[in-house]
C-alpha cells in the first residue's frame, strides 16, 4: 500500500442553536490518500488480491489514528472511499466494504454495528459527507449526522481517498424523540 499523504481533521462544536454545547461536539476524520491497487489495469474481473493487499492495512492504518484525533470514545462512526477518475467506484467499495478493513475500527472502539459509508469517483477537491451512525444501535436518531470533507489535492486519477470519521457524541442539542416513539 502506497499512502501519499494522511489528513486528520477534527471539528468542535461550542454553540448549537444559540445554545453552548457543553461539552464541546467533537467530530475527527482521518483520510489516507493512497494508490489505487487496479489503476492503469483496464477492467479487473477479480478484486480479490488488491483487497488483500490493500484493505486490512489502511483499516489498521485509520482506526487507532481516528480514535486518538478524537480524544474522546467513539459514540459514532463512519467511512468513506473518493476514488479518483481513473479508477471505479467499485475500487473504492472493495476496499471498504470488507470486513479486513472495518473490523479495525469496530474493535478499536468497541462497536458492533455496520458502518454507514459514502464512496464516489471524483476528481480532486471534490467534497464528500460521510454518514455517520450510533456504534452499536443504528436506530439512535441522535447519532444520524454527516461530517463535510474535502480534500483540495485528492484523488489524483489513480489515487482512493479512504476515510474514517468518529464522533464522541450525537448531534449538539439534538430533540427528535426516539424511534420507539413511533411504533
Amino acid at each position: 500500500m502506497a499512502v501519499r499523504k494522511l489528513v486528520t481533521v477534527v471539528e468542535e462544536i461550542h454553540q448549537e442553536g444559540g445554545r453552548a454545547v457543553e461539552p464541546a461536539a467533537r467530530i475527527a476524520v482521518v483520510a489516507a490518500v493512497i494508490d489505487n491497487p487496479w489503476a492503469g489495469q483496464g477492467f479487473v474481473e477479480d478484486l480479490a488480491p488488491g483487497i488483500e493487499a490493500t484493505a486490512s492495512d489502511v483499516g489498521a492504518l485509520l482506526a487507532p489514528r481516528v480514535l486518538e484525533a478524537l480524544g474522546a470514545p467513539a459514540e459514532a462512526y463512519g467511512k468513506a472511499a473518493i476514488v479518483g477518475l481513473d479508477g471505479e467506484v467499485e475500487h473504492g467499495s472493495a476496499l471498504i466494504h470488507t470486513l479486513k478493513f472495518g473490523d479495525h475500527f469496530r474493535r478499536a472502539a468497541s462497536a458492533t454495528t455496520l458502518l454507514p459509508a459514502v464512496e464516489k469517483r471524483a476528481a480532486a477537491g471534490t467534497v464528500f459527507d460521510i454518514p455517520l451512525k450510533h456504534i452499536t444501535d443504528a436506530t439512535i436518531r441522535s447519532h444520524h449526522q454527516s461530517v463535510e470533507v474535502r480534500l483540495a489535492d485528492a484523488p489524483h486519477p489513480g489515487e482512493i481517498v479512504v476515510a474514517l470519521a468518529a464522533a464522541a457524541q450525537g448531534r449538539p442539542q439534538q430533540r427528535l424523540a426516539p424511534l420507539s416513539s413511533e411504533q
